[in-house]
């Protein structure tokens, strides 16, 4: 069984691009990238394995649609990891969604392989 990812990437053309590498690597995407309401009820719906988010392009959204995850109690212990940004967007969201994850782009595929849903 591959392990059922959620992507959220605030950029089509960049979202597309990781959503084909992670399928690549075996795994099943879902991707979002227009509207956090929307990634928030498609995640209640159907939990996948582990949320990942973009913080390099509209951080702030990320973590509004995290915080608003973390709110519901079917996804409040849900997996989330934070693919790049900077130490002020890491901080921001250390600090704003619980049990938050963060990692690299270019040690993204290193560490979905040691993830055990």
């Amino acid at each position: 069984m591959s392990i059922r990812l959620y992507l959220v990437q605030w950029n089509q053309a960049k979202a597309e691009d990781r959503a084909a590498e992670l399928r690549e690597a075996g795994y099943e995407v879902t991707v979002e990238f227009e509207d956090g309401a929307r990634a928030t009820r498609r995640i209640l719906n159907n939990p996948p394995d582990l949320v990942l988010f973009d913080l390099d392009y509209h951080g702030s959204q990320s973590r509004e649609t995290a915080a608003a995850l973390r709110g519901f109690k079917a996804t409040r212990r849900l997996p989330m990891l934070f693919i790049d940004g900077d130490e002020v967007d890491i901080d921001k969201t250390r600090s704003r969604v619980f049990q938050a994850m963060f990692a690299s782009s270019d040690l993204l595929l290193h560490y979905l392989q040691k993830f055990e849903p």
